[in-house]
């Protein structure tokens, strides 16, 4: 058995039960690890003053690990192209789809490491991934066993795209797949890898992509598939205007009541993006308690709009967080993404019009007020929200008995300077978004000081760039 003692941490942020407004905040705290779950946090005098391995958190802020719950982590090799650097979604994807097209396994693993690097450098733990485009023999497999190599917790979603043009899809017909196929397959990823037991490293989920991508059919079949196999189910819906006109013209209907004739509500479903959610399908999404991942920067490189998270929050929708693909985003950050979610939600509200209460007073959406996103809000989100959309019980705050999964800022550096001496949790996200010092998934470092531990960097971002190249020169 193995131990590890984070030691004189300056704050540990525990987002835990205790204080349902915000969790537990300790001042000169430890943490101590067995193999890997939590077996104690509180004072640094209290705890064990030794272990197999000791971290000396002096200056630290020491919380849970960060939770994605959307990436498309292929697209690490199609990060600004310049093709697309300003288009919306739907011709974003019509310029892309052609690149994909070109993907083979070697760059699925070796993309699938840099996007992972990226966010587990920024103190993210667990990242699903939705992986829907499988051309030159590529599969799901090689993402799951690039994340193992490096580490990381891993809901590898096995996404598919069975209409194309011919018939009404947006995707070109040489990237879809059929559909007989695409259940089969899932079913073997589900029986080969998924694991239910608690603390496990990788979880499957079934992902149709889109309702502009795959048929009814294959949505009601893999909602069936997954239900019966207990794992969860994912997909877009309602990510820009387009988007609704499509589910208005093809299916005569919104996007929430789409997803609720093909059975996708529940709380073993989440949904990316949900940009233009009306407030009737927010009363759905909270009443079945269905999932909503978040992705406020790629929302605006893709100018798809606003979300309306808060308002999610307070009718009861389970909101995380997501970085969404490497080519909408162009970074993989996760603490940045938690302080973009937060800055858009005051942008958003302020956009809102004048309203006037009872007794005459006029109100302006600059106005804000506590129901406003705060920084520890939106940290929760991206950590407690995060796992309740995963539907993990065992991540997401820190608790003797949780896994062993998290994050450690160094409050002493540049980025916080002026910032911790007041509050060190809320500076994480109003200062400067910094890389994680050290960084802990199921016991084990994998960040440690600032350098990730598991794969040797520089060769792999080489080899990223070469295929990166090699995959653009050949769609030209």
């Amino acid at each position: 058995m193995s131990t590890l003692l984070i030691k004189n941490a300056q704050c540990v942020a525990t987002f835990d039960d205790v204080n349902p407004a915000k969790g537990r905040e300790l001042l000169q705290a430890s943490v101590f690890v067995r193999d890997n779950l939590i077996e104690s946090i509180g004072p640094a005098a209290d705890l064990p003053q030794t272990a197999d391995e000791v971290i000396d958190a002096r200056g630290h802020l020491v919380m849970p690990g960060l939770i994605n719950t959307h990436h498309h982590m292929c697209q690490s090799l199609t990060r600004a192209i310049p093709a697309v650097q300003n288009a919306e979604l739907f011709s974003w994807l019509h310029g892309l789809y052609p690149i994909w097209s070109g993907l083979t396994p070697e760059m699925i693993r070796v993309s699938t490491q840099v996007a992972m690097a990226e966010l587990l450098m920024s103190g993210c733990t667990t990242s699903s991934d939705h992986l829907y485009i499988y051309p030159n023999r590529v599969r799901l497999d090689d993402s799951i066993e690039a994340a193992r190599q490096i580490g990381m917790r891993f809901t590898a979603s096995r996404g598919s795209m069975s209409v194309g043009q011919s018939q009404g899809g947006l995707p070109p017909d040489s990237v879809v797949e059929a559909e007989d196929f695409i259940l089969k397959d899932t079913q073997r990823l589900i029986e080969t890898y998924h694991d239910m037991s608690f603390g496990a490293m990788v979880h499957v989920a079934v992902a149709p992509c889109s309702p502009f991508s795959v048929s009814r059919d294959l949505m009601r079949e893999s909602a069936k598939l997954a239900r019966h196999y207990g794992v969860r189910l994912h997909t877009h819906l309602a990510e820009n205007d387009h988007d609704l006109a499509y589910s208005k013209e093809k299916f005569n209907c919104t996007p929430t009541q789409y997803a609720q004739d093909l059975g996708w509500l529940g709380h073993d479903v989440w949904h990316a993006h949900c940009v233009k959610l009306d407030d009737e399908g927010i009363s759905l999404f909270a009443s079945t308690r269905t999932g909503v991942a978040h992705c406020p920067c790629s929302n605006m490189r893709l100018a798809s709009g606003i979300a309306p998270i808060r308002k999610m929050i307070n009718a009861g929708v389970p909101v995380g967080l997501g970085v969404d693909g490497c080519a909408s985003n162009d970074a993989g950050h996760l603490v940045n993404e938690a302080r973009q979610a937060m800055l858009l939600a005051r942008v958003g509200r302020a956009l809102q019009p004048p309203s006037t209460d009872a007794s005459g007073r006029t109100f302006f959406g600059c106005d804000l007020g506590p129901s406003e996103m705060t920084a520890r809000d939106a940290l929760s989100v991206a950590t407690r929200g995060g796992a309740e959309v995963l539907g993990r019980k065992d991540i997401g705050h820190l608790a003797p008995g949780m896994c062993a999964d998290l994050a450690l800022f160094d409050l002493r550096t540049l980025a916080f300077a002026g910032g911790a001496v007041h509050d060190p949790v809320g500076s994480l996200l109003l200062c400067a978004s910094p890389q994680a010092a050290y960084t802990v998934v199921n016991g084990c470092v994998v960040v440690r000081e600032g350098q990730l531990a598991t794969v040797e960097l520089v060769p792999l971002i080489e080899r990223h760039n070469q295929l990166a190249k090699q995959l653009a020169g050949a769609s030209l």
